[in-house]
């Protein structure tokens, strides 16, 4: 109901395509600026608090928005402002709101349980448009009716706070090492979307699939305002009607999913309905029919869904707990910057040419980026153990224990391999080399000795100490299979050598002296 008024509001305040476009950036652009931040937060603070902070941020947001429009003083830049300052909670809020499905359900259910997230949100993306459009329309003012829309928006945030207020949280992982700080937590999200190609492959499809379909929710208002002209579908009413369609499409696919996935596997699911898409373009650029543009808009509704919930399924399980907030932080990122780009490009073009154009050119992207998107594969095979590794080993037994700031820290590791096992053994340390380089190594090297083929020597260097720390409690169940068949391999009754070194940094002898000076008694 929120977007539908706004964007309505704003279609009554303005004639510009460019301006109602830009409502879909306004709710979007936080998102691609926000997103690994937000995650970074919902990963170091407790995220039953942070989401009751960002749902109060919105509830003030939506209520001054509703104040000035009450008083007819709302201008576009007004509504597009408060528009930003809701979705800037939105996106603050979103990915701890996603993190936390995961301590409500068993992992097997999870898939089940972002469908039936899906489910609730596409139910209220079906009743929620035409109820808006019905709001609006049945108020002389256009002000008056979308001022009343954003009140009913700003109490809902009250009821969602008074729920997380008396919600007993259990985290699935709590670190006995002392937090991250921010910088440092956005630089692990990166590291280790930089080394996991399976997070890789559904962003990729992810940015690129809303980035054209962006055409769609970004121009919906000119063409129920512009482009149809048959009796009930024009004005506010038609464009929550047409809203409505996406929504009980969406609606549709998100209750139909599980059975999808049970039959076809998720890349000829997503190719469906690429190419489907490049159809609804199509549609809305040469049909002003409405009886036809409906029926298209259902299936529209249905191949978002569809789609959308099977990408943030790849995302939620690609990923373990301790860095699950900033994974759905870059995906909700890349998701609404998509979103947020696209509709920039599609609202200047249907400005200066026409919507056609705009649609038609979204069908030309969407088909020539086919061949990149495929190649993106996701949820091939069976998912990986990504629950923390039980066992806890214990911290090494060092002469003199360093600082946790201490370092860049050498773990320096010693294998002997029969040559008849060094193929094998090349092909898991690259496995574990990637275990590596996302759970915090800095750098990482394997050396074979050229004087002794059977002794090969693994390196990785760690910012500190404690990030060396961290590394080891953020080993998953998978990791470690990784890691014991890597061990397995190496020849004798001992396990392999491992030594830690600390960088030596420089001391004066004049530092020196002092110091043994003053330890003296």
């Amino acid at each position: 109901m929120q977007d539908t008024a706004g964007t309505w509001l704003m279609a009554v305040l303005t004639t510009s395509p460019l301006l109602i476009a830009l409502m879909q950036t306004a709710a979007s652009l936080p998102l691609l600026f926000l997103g690994l931040l937000a995650g970074a937060t919902a990963d170091i603070y407790e995220r039953r608090r942070l989401l009751i902070f960002w749902q109060t941020w919105m509830l003030v947001a939506v209520a001054i928005l509703a104040i000035l429009s009450f008083a007819g003083v709302v201008s576009p830049i007004a509504l597009l402002f408060f528009t930003f300052l809701l979705n800037i909670g939105s996106a603050m809020n979103n990915p701890a709101w996603q993190a936390i499905v995961p301590e409500l359900v068993p992992r097997t259910e999870l898939p089940n349980a972002v469908a039936l997230n899906a489910v609730s949100n596409n139910i209220a993306r079906a009743v929620g448009p035409a109820l808006g459009g019905l709001m609006i329309a049945a108020f002389t003012r256009a002000q008056t009716g979308a001022a009343w829309v954003f009140t009913l928006n700003s109490a809902s945030y009250a009821g969602v706070i008074w729920i997380l207020f008396v919600w007993k949280r259990k985290p699935l992982f709590k670190s006995a090492l002392p937090a991250e700080r921010i910088a440092g937590s956005v630089r692990s999200g990166i590291r280790y979307l930089r080394y996991s190609p399976a997070l890789q492959a559904p962003l990729i499809r992810a940015g690129i699939f809303t980035f054209f379909v962006s055409a769609v929710w970004s121009l919906l208002a000119v063409v129920a305002k512009q482009d149809l002209h048959e009796g009930f579908l024009q004005g506010a009413l038609g464009y929550g009607v047409l809203n409505g369609s996406l929504g009980i499409g969406a609606l549709i696919g998100a209750s139909t999913l599980h059975n999808l996935r049970a039959r076809i596997s998720s890349d000829t699911l997503l190719a469906f309905n690429t190419g489907y898409y490049v159809i609804a373009f199509l549609i809305l650029a040469f049909v002003k029919t409405p009886f036809i543009v409906i029926p298209a808009l259902l299936i529209a509704g249905f191949a978002w869904t569809t789609t959308m919930s099977t990408i943030n399924v790849a995302v939620q399980l690609s990923v373990p707990a301790w860095v699950q907030a900033r994974a759905l932080g870059i995906y909700l990122m890349v998701f609404q910057g998509g979103l947020a780009l696209g509709s920039v490009l599609w609202g200047a073009i249907a400005e200066h040419a026409s919507t056609k154009s705009a649609f038609i050119c979204a069908a030309i992207g969407t088909l020539a980026t086919m061949p990149i998107v495929l190649r993106a594969h996701i949820l091939q095979g069976e998912a990986p153990d990504h629950s923390p590794y039980r066992w806890k080993r214990p911290v090494p037994d060092l002469a003199l224990p360093p600082e946790p700031e201490d370092g860049p820290v050498r773990i320096s590791i010693d294998y002997t391999i029969p040559l008849e096992h060094y193929a094998e053994f090349t092909h898991l340390i690259h496995q574990l080399e990637g275990v590596r380089l996302r759970d915090g190594a800095i750098r990482w090297g394997i050396y074979r000795d050229a004087a002794d083929p059977t002794h090969i020597n693994e390196t990785f260097l760690m910012e500190s100490w404690l990030d060396y720390l961290r590394s080891r409690e953020r080993m998953t169940a998978a990791d470690h299979l990784i890691r014991a068949r890597v061990h397995a391999l190496h020849l004798g009754e001992e396990p392999p050598k491992i030594s830690h070194q600390i960088f030596v940094r420089e001391i004066t002898p004049e530092i020196h002296q002092t110091e043994t000076a003053t330890s003296q008694p």
